[in-house]
């Protein structure tokens, strides 16, 4: 029985982690690597990570700084950049690559507080799924009689103990993300 409610409360930790990347992902106003996380380069006829085929660099707090190690991709990457959703155009010397991060409007701060709370429902969401499948795991168990029905409220309590936790922490997350977008 420990084994499951352990199994099943790995996989809320895994929304949790996976809850904190998208957040990273989101442009708050300050130059940082990881909004480039989602945005691959062709290279060679592969879909590649900008971060797999160029030194990525923060400059000033305001400015990141793209050096492809084979300047043939200078072009490809700006093209990456400028196709995908994060609203930056970079400037291309030749060399590098700059994506000059602009101080975000009351408006466009609004919008991106709201883009953090439907990221914590999803993941909200996501934790209370594993909890129904957690309930269905302990309900086919008690049917086959591995586990008595005791053992059965147990599991389901101790998986709405843990579900009660992690919303919370969501919660936590989301509230210093939103501080973190309004303060700058």
């Amino acid at each position: 029985m420990k084994e499951q409610v352990k199994l099943f409360e790995g996989k809320m930790v895994k929304r949790i982690e996976g809850l904190k990347g998208e957040l990273a992902s989101i442009r708050v106003g300050r130059a940082n690597a990881s909004v480039l996380d989602k945005v691959n380069v062709d290279y060679y006829g592969t879909a590649t990570p900008i971060q797999q085929v160029a030194a990525v660099s923060v400059q000033e707090g305001k400015i990141l700084v793209i050096q492809p190690w084979d300047k043939s991709l200078i072009r490809a990457i700006e093209k990456a950049i400028q196709a995908s959703d994060i609203g930056i155009n970079p400037t291309n010397d030749g060399t590098v690559l700059r994506l000059q991060f602009p101080p975000l409007t009351e408006e466009r701060r609004r919008e991106v507080s709201k883009q953090a709370r439907k990221y914590g429902e999803e993941a909200k969401v996501s934790v209370r799924s594993v909890r129904r499948d957690a309930n269905e795991k302990f309900k086919q168990m008690k049917k086959a009689s591995e586990i008595t029905e005791d053992d059965q409220k147990n599991g389901e309590e101790q998986i709405q103990k843990l579900t009660d936790k992690y919303c919370k922490e969501i919660d936590s997350i989301i509230a210093a993300k939103e501080k973190e977008i309004m303060e700058l």
